[in-house]
């Protein structure tokens, strides 16, 4: 009876408001047409507001990954040298991507749960003023970590090697100022922090990138941004996701509303009830508090605890669903999401939740610590408070 109120706390798909279901179930209307237009100017025109850009943006009808191809396909050529910053599974897509367009790929790879230290980059570029592009992941949901692009950005300034970001899991739920951190190309993806569907990509464009993107070789078609930048704002060079457009237009209404400071503060907030809860439940994270992320929290699994088994039961008896580990961190972690249209209710539901599947698997966890330290922080960190 209750099984359509389970909590969904993955790092994407993420719960997708009412009022956006409501704005996706309106009338269809073509894609050609000037009522379309004129949404898609307005998407465009508050995409940039989240991205805080005053550079060109792009809705294409995609998934995250294929906006993570479209800014590896626009500025790379076969033979260039570019680097990654590898801090988990989809650090590792970036690299993948650049290897199957030609690019002789070097690779910064951390140890799970540690973000790349700035410095490397900058003695690595120091060391190859040829690389012509640094990929960084700006948050890792295989490892809970996020990077410091900012300070990455203010190396990369004074230097021709474009700054390309991912930041499909942290756009519009963490403050990434784009324009500020010298970011030539920014890529995000609707079913994350926009509070939609899988199916949209978002990406920024520089006008330093505009310089490469102009000039690659590498042979492109639906990908291509100078054909989205030839009908832009008022169109697409092909069909778009109608339906998709029109949620993210109400999504983008709802962060409006809420105000982007606001947001960023919410994020924190769980992000900061969650870890704190962990820990006083003497479960070991796997991110050190200075490089956690703010949208999805990885924890080890104790010692004798089968991690899959537990989150099977936490999913068929109390109606939560959490991710596991990705590649080698399978059945040792488990990932819980704090991000988009979520609260600081349904974080204490899930730790409280979470408490109960772990004492049902025999770990010795003393019920309602979590919660209560959960309490503790929301009480000392919320807003009027």
């Amino acid at each position: 009876m209750f099984k359509e109120k389970k909590l969904l706390k993955i790092p994407g798909p993420t719960p997708i408001p009412t009022r956006v279901v409501r704005a996706m179930e309106q009338p269809m209307i073509g894609h050609r047409s000037t009522d379309f237009s004129l949404i898609l100017q307005e998407v465009t025109r508050k995409c940039k507001g989240v991205f805080q850009t005053m550079n060109d943006l792009f809705v294409l009808t995609s998934s995250g990954t294929g906006g993570l191809e479209t800014a590896v396909v626009n500025t790379i050529s076969p033979g260039d040298k570019v680097l990654v910053a590898s801090t988990g599974v989809f650090g590792e897509r970036f690299a993948k991507l650049g290897a199957i367009y030609g690019a002789r790929v070097e690779k910064i790879k951390t140890e799970p749960g540690r973000a790349v230290d700035p410095e490397a980059i900058r003695d690595k570029l120091d060391k190859e003023p040829d690389i012509k592009g640094v990929f960084v992941t700006h948050n890792e949901t295989s490892t809970g970590v996020q990077n410091d692009c900012a300070a990455i950005g203010r190396i990369l300034k004074e230097r021709d090697a474009l700054f390309i970001v991912d930041a499909v899991s942290s756009l519009g739920a963490v403050d990434i100022r784009t324009d500020e951190w010298g970011i030539d190309i920014l890529v995000t993806g609707s079913q994350k922090a926009f509070m939609l569907p899988p199916g949209l990509a978002m990406i920024n464009v520089s006008q330093k990138a505009w310089e490469v993107v102009n000039a690659v070789d590498t042979p492109r078609f639906y990908f291509d941004l100078r054909a989205m930048r030839d009908r832009a704002p008022k169109q697409t060079p092909f069909t778009p996701n109608v339906t998709l457009t029109l949620g993210l237009l109400e999504a983008l209404n709802m962060i409006e509303e809420e105000g982007l400071t606001n947001i960023f503060r919410r994020h924190e907030i769980m992000q900061t009830m969650t870890r704190s809860a962990f820990k006083a439940m003497g479960l070991e994270l796997l991110a050190e508090d200075d490089c956690a992320s703010k949208t999805v929290t990885a924890v080890k699994g104790p010692k004798g605890l089968n991690v899959d088994g537990f989150r099977k039961v936490l999913d068929s008896k109390y109606n939560i669903s959490i991710a596991g580990g990705q590649g080698d961190l399978k059945g040792k972690i488990f990932r819980v999401a704090h991000m988009g249209y979520t609260d600081y209710m349904e974080t204490i539901m899930t730790i409280a939740g979470i408490e109960l599947a772990l004492k049902d698997m025999g770990y010795p966890v003393e019920l309602a610590v979590g919660v209560r330290k959960a309490q503790e922080v929301l009480i000392n960190e919320s807003p009027g408070s």
